[in-house]
């Protein structure tokens, strides 16, 4: 099914990419508007380490080639993962706790 999305096994699709894109950029949008500002480094590196990982297991599971002309989801995963490292060092460490301590906040009061 995920090899369908590809029309060679180059990982170039528009389609995937675009979805892989999406499914990262809407999320962080959220967060900007939903986070306080102090909070919204760390959560948004945690996404892009996710969404890395996503890309990395969607290019592992179609077998993408690694080494292409063009950008593929190996690139993507990469370029993610340089994006949420950048974020997670402009953070401040006790925005990480915080942002954790917010989580947790919010599932014990709605259960």
């Amino acid at each position: 099914m995920i090899q369908s999305l590809f029309k060679k096994k180059s990982g170039s699709s528009p389609s995937l990419l675009w979805l892989v894109s999406l499914g990262v950029g809407a999320p962080a949008i959220l967060i900007v508007l939903a986070l306080e500002p102090d909070l919204v480094l760390a959560a948004l590196s945690l996404l892009l380490f996710g969404g890395a990982a996503i890309a990395a297991a969607l290019a592992c599971a179609a077998r993408v080639q690694r080494r292409t002309p063009g950008l593929n989801l190996w690139d993507v995963a990469g370029g993610l993962v340089l994006t949420g490292c950048a974020a997670s060092v402009f953070g401040e460490p006790e925005n990480v706790a915080l942002l954790f301590e917010h989580l947790f906040e919010r599932r014990a009061a709605t259960q």
